[in-house]
């Protein structure tokens, strides 16, 4: 612990050290110098001036001990100061002077001991202090010079100014870097009027030299289009020489092309032709002679098929009308042997009618007797609603009743092949064979 206490007091100690040494330690810009004034302060004598009242320090650093001496600085670096002077020449014409002063502190402890007399706490009235310096000394030089002076040696003016306010500016401690006229001007037009015949001058000379100039310009370019036209000329003939030799060689060239291709070309058409009349017209020739044969050979072949068709049709033909002989023969044939048939069946019949009238009755409706009694059968299915009386007996008489009607149909029948007969034998004829009667129609 004691130890932790002893390093920080060392490292407080170290803090306050570093903030005192900053407080009393002061150092000067290189475009400054520190001016130290107070206990002590005092400066060495310096070529021949006794020791100042203050200290001056410049580039360097040095020890200020607060509350007995008082450090400031003086500024060393250059400043700039307008001047504008209206001034009056040695011929009397009034002109305006504009300028610029270029000055600084001088860089000897003297120069900066007499500035810090007079500017150091009035650094900024400086500028002021050079205007009217150079302006008195300015008017002064001008009134001893003509505006002649003043336009073609404004180095004199300079010089002569600077000179006159050395002693002064080196009271002041201060140094002229640079002091340039920029400008003079007059009112009256005197600067303007003094260089018209000069400018009247060099204006016609110009307008002569320009004249002349283009005169041998004109000559010069007539000359030079004169030559230019006569190697034109000369261009041009060698040209259509050239051109005309190029033609007749291209043309002789294009005549040996000509033949040249002409040549190929008879060569390449005997050799089309012999080539054609290898590779397509005896081909083409036997093609055609094969083709016209197997032509005639189609037509043989098909002359040969029509003709065995014809053939053929006419043999069909025939046979197919020997067949219909035949079969017409055949039909008529068995046409009369049915029609004999039916003639012999119907004179048996009626033979069998003759002796037996009874029997073939009653074997024809024994034949059609089922159809005779569904017809019987049909009067009952026109009623809608029957009543039979009397139970099973009247059902009995009912159909005995209906039995009765075919037993009188039978009878009927019987009379009417008598009749039939009788007029039969009375006209030789053959008697038709009877039709059975619906009982149901029948009255």
């Amino acid at each position: 612990m004691p130890m932790i206490i002893g390093a920080i007091a060392v490292v407080v100690a170290i803090i306050v050290l570093i903030v005192l040494f900053k407080m009393v330690w002061r150092v000067a810009e290189p475009n400054e110098a520190l001016i130290i004034s107070g206990l002590g302060a005092k400066s060495k004598p310096i070529d021949g001036v006794e020791s100042l009242g203050f200290k001056i320090v410049t580039g360097k650093g040095t020890l200020v001990l607060p509350g007995f001496q008082v450090s400031r600085r003086l500024r060393l670096d250059s400043r700039a100061a307008n001047l504008q002077v209206s001034c009056v020449t040695q011929q009397g014409i009034p002109v305006k002077v504009r300028g610029v002063v270029i000055y600084k502190v001088g860089d000897d402890f003297v120069s900066i001991a007499n500035a810090a007399r007079r500017f150091l706490e009035q650094q900024g009235s400086m500028d002021g202090a050079i205007h009217e310096l150079f302006t008195g000394h300015l008017r002064s030089i001008t009134g001893n010079l003509t505006v002649e002076d003043l336009i073609l040696n404004r180095e004199r003016l300079t010089s002569e100014t600077r000179g006159s306010a050395a002693d002064e500016m080196s009271k002041l401690g201060l140094i002229v870097d640079s002091l340039q006229i920029q400008e003079i001007d007059d009112e009256t037009g005197y600067i303007t009027n003094l260089g018209r015949p000069h400018a009247a001058k060099v204006a016609a000379a110009a307008r002569i030299a320009e004249a002349e100039r283009d005169q041998e310009a004109t000559q010069r370019e007539q000359e030079a289009m004169r030559e230019n036209a006569a190697v034109i000329r000369d261009t041009e003939m060698k040209k259509a020489e050239y051109e005309g030799q190029v033609q007749q060689a291209a043309q002789q060239a294009r005549q040996e092309v000509i033949l040249k291709e002409t040549r190929n070309a008879e060569l390449e058409a005997e050799r089309t032709e012999k080539r054609l009349e290898s590779e397509v017209r005896k081909p083409a020739d036997a093609r055609a002679y094969e083709q016209v044969k197997l032509a005639e050979a189609e037509r043989e072949e098909r002359i040969a098929h029509a003709q065995a068709a014809a053939t053929e049709v006419q043999l069909r033909a025939q046979r197919e009308a020997e067949a219909t002989r035949l079969i017409g023969e055949a039909q008529a044939d068995a046409t009369r042997r049915k029609g004999l048939a039916e003639a012999e069946a119907i004179k048996a019949r009626a033979e069998a009618l003759a002796h037996n009238t009874d029997a073939v009755i009653a074997q024809q409706l024994a034949e059609q007797w089922p159809q005779i009694v569904e017809a019987g059968a049909k009067v009952f299915g026109n009623v809608d609603n029957m009543v039979v009386l009397n139970g099973a007996e009247g059902i009995e008489d009912m159909l005995a009743k209906a039995l009765t009607l075919g037993g009188t149909g039978l009878g009927v029948a019987r009379q009417l092949l008598a009749g039939m007969n009788g007029q039969n034998g009375q006209n030789g004829q053959t008697p038709a064979v009877p039709v059975p009667v619906d009982p149901s129609k029948a009255k």
